[in-house]
């Protein structure tokens, strides 16, 4: 699997709490985590660098194309 297959993005739709963290409207990583998933949250990467817990309702998935995948990825 490669980096960007192994990438899942979504879409930050709401940032109520964590405005410093997340900015609405833009495309985040989103990293694989059942057990945080099993709990309604989602595991990304933030405005920091690093990754944190967010509720699910915050994010809606979204699919790129490889070329705009590798170039978010390179951002």
């Amino acid at each position: 699997m490669t980096k960007t297959q192994a990438q899942q993005f979504v879409v930050c739709v709401s940032n109520e709490g964590y405005e410093a963290s997340l900015e609405t409207r833009k495309i985040y990583v989103r990293l694989p985590d059942s057990e945080s998933e099993a709990h309604g949250m989602l595991r990304i990467i933030d405005e920091s660098g690093d990754d944190y817990l967010y509720p699910r309702t915050f994010f809606h998935e979204i699919s790129l194309p490889q070329a705009l995948s590798k170039a978010v990825l390179a951002a």
